[in-house]
């Protein structure tokens, strides 16, 4: 939210001690282990479209859950629901607890987060670590009332506490954000620890110590919705991914895509760079009304799927100068996820290479662009042309000459081991299938519909004798005893082709030695063409590098 940073005056000596007296209480724990967070949080946070004004309400709030559900943000991933400052009134109660302003909320927040609960989502709310929240008008802060606090949210059924950082009364930040996180503990409810301390204090800075207290720390100041804003937040937090993964992520601050005060390119790159940076995902515009693209951007599948990959890693800088940079995001299956950024007004090719993000040793890279969702291989160059403040954005796979190829070490493999200890083959590696009848190779496609498909068998006989093995679709023979004739020796590959009949959906292909001499070498599966495609097309370039004509820019 936005925070005035001017302290208010010190508390009474008094109270100082007493807050002091609450947060020495021992620790239960040394850092954080509540098993929340695996991936970056996804869902809403009002106040870039609120703040707190009475927009602000019940109903709003809603509204929202009912829009996760209506426009299929909750299926995209999007769960938490999570207000900000201004839910609650100015004072405590007689007995020292929060109270929720009954005229902003007039069934108050336990109602409000059985709703939130009711549409299968997660419910979050706002406080600060210090003695007042953020807000001018002054509601009442955390700091020496952790307990009490934490204990009310988990009888409303709260699943997130965004906690601030005004108004701390110079305590130490670790100190009193430790202090809500033991507090948050001792509820035994499963509530995400969200610290907004900005990156402000320090050394150490929070990213240094926020892993042990929180799962997740704002790096930055509040967002604002235009170009220097976000790329600025960017730039701070694009040089921590050292200190992200599961559990614990650096947060630049909430999304502004479709606030209006950026061009449909810039909220697209503002987009990938957050899922780039493994940045959580909090939508900050009125999503009951936004436009048809903006929903569309915050609903791209492939983008989210590189934000939440499993395996946890922030993306990082491959290269940048002039404005231009590339970010590298490695991915649980091995893919990688790059992006070309393009912080300049006017269009230019911005560029990379495979070896450059870590991928070597494949003779082809099938690059998705994950915004276009067009494809094309290359034989390691990675680039585009890139619209001022845009991104191309792209999954760059290893070993796939084209969509349709199947590689021998990623199939079902009977009698056999995979080798690489010769050249020219495609992918990782090759199926060495042992010396006996019966030893072979299953691979397993899917084609969209009945038909036939093309397949190319890619294989190596380094003997001077016919390899034969019974080809078979789906369990029926195709070809029985065919042959794969000698290649010259091991180094040396050859295609063997033949039209197989196949149904809509899974399909497999098993290829079986029928003689003591066992398979050749098998290396990959091609199955293409015919009356049944079974993947989508490819664009690719004759020299693998960047296809600059097959679409506008603009269109990206």
């Amino acid at each position: 939210m936005r925070k005035p940073l001017t302290a208010l005056p010190a508390l009474t000596l008094a109270l100082a001690v007493l807050a002091a007296t609450v947060l020495a209480r021992p620790q239960p724990a040394a850092a954080l282990e509540n098993g929340l967070a695996r991936t970056p949080p996804m869902g809403f946070n009002n106040w870039n479209t609120t703040g707190c004004t009475a927009t602000f309400n019940e109903a709003f709030v809603m509204g929202v859950a009912d829009k996760f559900v209506s426009a299929g943000l909750k299926d995209a991933g999007y769960t938490y629901v999570n207000l900000d400052d201004c839910w609650a009134l100015p004072s405590r109660d007689g007995n020292g607890n929060l109270v929720a302003d009954p005229a902003r909320f007039p069934h108050g927040i336990k109602y409000l987060a059985d709703y939130v609960h009711g549409n299968g989502l997660k419910f979050g709310i706002y406080s600060s670590a210090g003695t007042k929240t953020c807000n001018t008008k002054g509601f009442p802060g955390g700091l020496g009332h952790e307990q009490q606090d934490a204990d009310l949210w988990a009888s409303w059924g709260v699943d997130y506490l965004k906690y601030d950082n005004c108004n701390n009364q110079n305590v130490d930040a670790r100190t009193r954000y430790s202090a809500m996180r033991d507090a948050l503990a001792r509820t035994g409810r499963p509530i995400v620890y969200s610290i907004c301390e900005w990156g402000r204090t320090g050394p150490p800075k929070v990213w240094e110590w926020g892993a042990d207290v929180g799962n997740l720390w704002r790096t930055t100041g509040d967002i604002s919705d235009n170009w220097s804003s976000m790329i600025s937040r960017v730039h701070t937090n694009d040089d921590l991914a050292q200190f992200a993964g599961p559990g614990h992520w650096n947060d630049p601050d909430m999304l502004e895509v479709g606030n209006g005060g950026m061009t449909d390119a810039e909220y697209r790159a503002h987009f990938s760079l957050w899922a780039e940076m493994a940045a959580p995902l909090l939508i900050g515009s009125d999503i009951r009304s936004v436009s048809s693209t903006t929903l569309a951007t915050l609903k791209n599948t492939d983008v989210i799927a590189v934000d939440q990959d499993a395996l946890g890693r922030q993306g990082s800088i491959v290269s940048a100068s002039g404005g231009l940079v590339v970010y590298n995001k490695v991915l649980a299956n091995g893919d990688r996820a790059v992006v070309l950024l393009n912080e300049n007004t006017t269009a230019a090719t911005v560029s990379t290479t495979a070896a450059a993000i870590g991928l070597t040793g494949s003779p082809s890279y099938r690059l998705k662009d994950l915004w276009s969702k067009a494809t094309r291989t290359t034989t390691g160059s990675i680039g585009a042309s890139v619209p001022g403040h845009g991104v191309v954005m792209y999954r760059v796979s290893r070993g796939d000459a084209d969509p349709n190829r199947h590689e021998a070490e990623a199939a079902a493999i009977g009698q056999g081991v995979v080798e690489s200890n010769h050249a020219g083959f495609s992918g990782t590696g090759f199926v060495n299938g042992d010396n006996v009848a019966g030893s072979y190779v299953e691979f397993t496609f899917a084609a969209p519909a009945a038909g036939s498909v093309n397949l190319s068998i890619g294989y190596a006989n380094g003997t001077a004798i016919d390899r034969r093995a019974d080809i078979s679709v789906n369990g029926t023979t195709l070809a029985a005893g065919a042959s794969f004739p000698p290649t010259a020796n091991w180094d040396t590959w050859a295609v063997r082709t033949l039209s197989a009949p196949v149904h809509a959906g899974a399909n497999t292909v098993r290829i079986t030695a029928t003689t003591a001499g066992g398979n050749p070498n098998l290396d990959y599966l091609d199955a293409v063409g015919g009356s049944a495609p079974v993947d989508h097309p490819t664009v690719t370039t004759a020299d693998g590098g960047p296809d600059l004509d097959r679409q506008s820019v603009e269109d990206r």
